[in-house]
């Protein structure tokens, strides 16, 4: 009698690149960061705290999804950063497999998002709308029911909260239903596309950003200069550049305050990450030609 070989069919892979775009402040790096499960972008109250392209790769049984976190869309004139991030923002829409809007229900639809829909419509790449902050106070969340209104030009609606990871799973499901069959992108234990140097120095501008305040303008960027990783100590040299010496006092603080303060805060959450002692050396440097290279 003859036998019957029976072939057992792979499971399918889905796999695919993910934009989400958005207005500064919306909560894109905070979503970015609640669905990939680990820290990959800075995240302030500040408007476009993100600078950089950041991919964050989510691997499932289902496949695998590349978020990727785009700095938020600012439509500020006479502001040369701001124009080149929105550049930044409207390029990482092509060649793409998805598209998450996300919003803000806290603030009105205002040219940002105008500037947004009218980029959205054009494209036939599926679309979904995520109103973030639901953990918020209903009368905080005004306009909500406005942007309830639009949810009929996307193939998918979903409330949730980043911040508090609420209602994060269905988003998840539905990401995975739209995207198309493919290979796996990023291999092994790698699930982003910065560096560990570039991570560190947002962390450290992240610190930043929350110690000064409003304090100061959007005048810094930070390098890591040297990491030498030890038995029990990774020492890390880091420089912090502002375009103005005024500001470069404020970052510094009376007595070095300011400066000690950013960088007790950064050693600790690099060492909690890290899971090993940190030594973080800081300097300020001016230096008024730093936009022209972010």
């Amino acid at each position: 009698m003859k036998k019957t070989k029976i072939v057992e069919e792979q499971p399918k892979f889905k796999s695919g690149f993910i934009t989400m775009v958005g207005r500064s402040n919306s909560g894109k790096s905070t979503l970015l960061n609640t669905l990939i499960g680990t820290k990959l972008s800075a995240v302030t109250h500040k408007p476009q705290t993100t600078r950089d392209i950041i991919h964050g790769a989510l691997n499932t049984v289902q496949g695998q999804a590349v978020f990727i976190d785009t700095p938020g869309i600012l439509k500020e004139k006479h502001n040369p950063l701001a124009g080149k991030l929105t550049e930044r923002a409207q390029e990482a829409l092509k060649e793409i497999d998805e598209i998450l809007y996300v919003v803000d229900p806290t603030k009105a639809l205002g040219a940002e998002e105008r500037f947004i829909l009218s980029i959205l419509r054009k494209l036939d790449t599926p679309k979904i709308l995520v109103i973030n902050k639901s953990d918020l106070p209903d009368k905080e969340k005004r306009f909500l029911e406005d942007y309830r209104q639009i949810s009929d030009e996307f193939n998918a609606t979903f409330e949730l909260s980043a911040l508090e990871n609420r209602h994060i799973q269905p988003l998840k499901d539905k990401v995975f239903e739209l995207l198309p069959y493919g290979e796996q992108m990023y291999e092994g234990d790698q699930i982003t596309n910065i560096g560990k140097n570039h991570w560190i120095a947002e962390i450290i501008r992240e610190k930043i950003l929350l110690a000064l305040r409003k304090e100061v303008p959007y005048t810094v960027h930070v390098e890591v200069r040297n990491i030498e990783e030890k038995t029990d100590i990774i020492v890390i040299e880091a420089v912090i550049l502002t375009s103005d010496s005024r500001y470069k006092k404020m970052i510094i603080g009376a007595n070095g305050r300011s400066i000690k303060e950013i960088g007790i805060a950064a050693r600790k959450e690099l060492q909690t990450a890290l899971n090993k002692k940190i030594f973080l050396e800081l300097e300020v440097e001016t230096d008024r030609h730093w936009e022209e290279r972010a």
